[in-house]
């Protein structure tokens, strides 16, 4: 399917197994993507965050009522087999079945187990979807991996998992991913903030591993957030005046760790061109960071980027102070609110800056 016929049957929900959910009368989502669910050993990717997972999954999301939405890659199964991740991931399973159990688990396929669409995974035990469209009352959130955009997952991806498989895998090479590669990631991300563009919705992706909210990767909010604290500056006083030349210094040095990461070429442009994004794109990064899992919060009033991690091992700009943390009671888990904004609010900035 070429991007083109993509972006055209997600606009008229023509596409093949897309679903809906509605919540625009009440509703929690939490939105999370590229578990990469393995072997269990210490070459799965998803070793380091499982038992984190497994808890507020069940402890916090689903004894608080959220509706768990699994946006792709959840199985690695271009390295391991089905029956392999379902052993190893028990405890994982079991809180998967709590939320389906109460019709509050939505499953969107991704570039890593899309082989769950064969008919030799019939068993599967979970409705899977390629696109769920989200009815909040406000603003259309449109929920899909992301592979789809690229025209190489559209037309090579058994390829490549076969690659992976036979080729990779043996010599111990990990996956060679778009999260690792800033032009692949970028070109994904430009092709799901243009959708969001041209009909008004919100964009909520995974697959390129790098956490996004209202367009903005962590490098591109830095830079606004320095901003905004600079004007601010002329004004303080004090105790507000040492505050913010301390934060202005805390962004300054991430903002130079951030640079070493990325190529310069890259980062000398604007991500999507413009001076002012649309604040349509959302990224709900992926559980695999060694400090901590991303994830997307959706209700029917705002969305939220929130960051778990386990106390004492937080990213280190956590540490600065101004998030709001919650705790799960007698464990050692952390709930950070990174951004947070009024879908009103979104839906006014969209309208207002995504006219031509």
């Amino acid at each position: 399917m070429s991007d083109k016929l993509f972006l055209t049957h997600l606009a008229d929900e023509e596409l093949k197994n897309s679903g809906s959910l509605d919540i625009s009368n009440g509703g929690k989502i939490l939105i999370i993507s590229d578990l990469h669910m393995g072997s269990g050993n210490r070459d799965d990717l998803s070793i380091d965050n499982g038992e984190m997972l497994i808890c507020l999954l069940e402890e916090y999301y689903f004894k608080n009522g959220w509706i768990l939405v699994l946006n792709g890659d959840i199985e690695e199964l271009q390295r391991y087999s089905l029956d392999l991740i379902r052993e190893k991931w028990v405890g994982l399973y079991r809180v998967f079945n709590l939320f389906a159990r109460e019709n509050r688990l939505y499953k969107i396929i991704g570039n890593h187990d899309e082989q769950l669409l064969l008919k030799r995974y019939s068993s599967y035990p979970y409705q899977l979807y390629t696109v769920l469209k989200i009815e909040t009352g406000t603003v259309p959130a449109y929920v899909f991996h992301g592979h789809q955009l690229s025209s190489i997952y559209s037309n090579f991806n058994k390829l490549m998992g076969i690659g992976i498989r036979y080729i990779l895998k043996p010599f111990g090479i990990r996956n060679i991913i778009d999260a690792r590669n800033p032009h692949k990631r970028f070109h994904i991300e430009k092709k799901a903030y243009a959708f969001a563009i041209k009909n008004r919705c919100l964009s909520i992706i995974g697959h390129t591993h790098r956490p996004l909210f209202e367009s903005l990767g962590r490098f591109d909010y830095i830079k606004f957030e320095i901003e905004r604290l600079c004007q601010k500056y002329p004004s303080s006083q004090n105790e507000d005046r040492i505050r913010i030349e301390n934060e202005v210094t805390a962004l300054r040095k991430e903002l130079s760790k951030l640079k070493r990461k990325e190529r310069q070429d890259v980062l000398r442009q604007s991500l999507y061109g413009d001076e002012l994004p649309v604040p349509g794109l959302f990224n709900s990064g992926c559980t695999l960071g060694k400090k901590g899992i991303n994830a997307i919060e959706l209700t029917n009033k705002d969305i939220a980027l929130v960051y778990w991690f386990i106390e004492g091992k937080s990213k280190k700009f956590i540490k600065r102070g101004g998030y709001e943390i919650k705790e799960i009671p007698n464990k050692p888990y952390r709930r950070a609110v990174l951004n947070q904004n009024k879908l009103d609010y979104i839906l006014a900035k969209i309208k207002l800056l995504g006219n031509n």
